[in-house]
């Protein structure tokens, strides 16, 4: 079964409390040179919607300029609006489509929802509301423009047996196009068996946590962020090797799973001379060098695009 790759095309990151970490500034015509060299079909953007911060934080700067040369934007709305008035919520992604239509892909409404860690949005009381009232927005919206976009929802692996977070979401778990899956083996811990680890996270993601919802089979699962940060002792060569063995995984199961999708987090590193993971996802430095798994993903998606 072939997929659709792409990357999200900045550096920026979060440190444990959600915090965004510093780092050199983005460089335009860098990454438009990389995302032509990788070929990826799909760029991701994150947008932070809050109205109570009266601005829109976007990462990277400007996500859609990369939507260009045969690429389409995958554009995330997170939710970071600390009171309950949905109709700027509802109204902001409406403009989305209505700006960005000509070039979208997919609009995710909601960043990981299911946490209030780094990159979750769980911490905002009236998100499990705003994923619901938005996706509903949305695809109304898409339709009435005319407009080929898929409307997702996305959440990190849950283990919970009663899968609360999915169950919560049965209104819309028949009305959403595709369910992303935000993941990081052997990032936080060490797995011992990375690729039976990998197999396991995806069925039960399929079979657990959407099965909860009640999206169906033939909806498609996405890989919206997978990753995994150099720093010491933890090599770029090995960087490359993990890259190798997830995808490939994933490609394996893509037939039994419907996974129709795959996206690495992330380009670029947010600080290469910060001596941590949280800094080092990229498959190049912040300096713009190419590390080994930038030629590994190349030709992955060459292989099973």
């Amino acid at each position: 079964m072939t997929m659709t790759f792409g990357i999200y095309a900045g550096g920026l990151g979060a440190d444990p409390d959600g915090s965004p970490l510093p780092g050199p500034p983005e460089d335009p015509e860098r990454t438009a040179g990389l995302l032509d060299d990788l070929g990826v079909q799909i760029v991701r953007g994150y947008l932070l919607y809050s109205d109570a911060l009266g601005a829109h934080i976007e990462a990277p700067p400007a996500p859609w300029q990369h939507a260009v040369n045969g690429r389409r934007l995958d554009l995330v709305v997170c939710f970071h609006e600390p009171g309950d008035d949905l109709r700027g919520w509802c109204e902001f992604l409406r403009t989305q489509l209505r700006t960005h239509g000509d070039r979208l892909a997919s609009l995710q409404v909601a960043e990981e929802a299911n946490h209030d860690g780094p990159g979750g949005d769980a911490g905002y009381p009236a998100v499990r509301r705003a994923i619901v009232e938005g996706v509903l927005a949305a695809r109304a919206e898409a339709d009435r423009l005319g407009i080929d976009v898929g409307i997702g929802v996305n959440s990190t692996p849950i283990f919970d047996p009663e899968q609360e977070f999915w169950a919560s979401l049965k209104e819309i778990g028949p009305v959403i196009d595709y369910a992303g899956l935000d993941f990081f083996p052997d990032v936080f811990r060490p797995l011992p068996d990375l690729r039976a680890g990998v197999e396991g996270v995806l069925r039960g993601f399929r079979e657990a946590s959407l099965a909860a919802a009640g999206v169906p089979a033939t909806t498609p699962m996405w890989i919206t962020e997978n990753g995994w940060g150099t720093g010491p002792g933890r090599s770029p060569e090995r960087q490359a090797e993990v890259v190798d063995e997830v995808v490939r995984t994933v490609a394996a199961q893509s037939a039994a799973l419907n996974i129709t999708a795959y996206e690495h987090f992330a380009l670029r590193d947010c600080d290469s001379t910060v001596p941590r993971p949280m800094s080092q996802f990229g498959l190049v430095t912040s300096d713009y060098r190419r590390k080994p798994a930038f030629e590994t993903y190349r030709r992955l998606i060459v292989e099973f695009s």
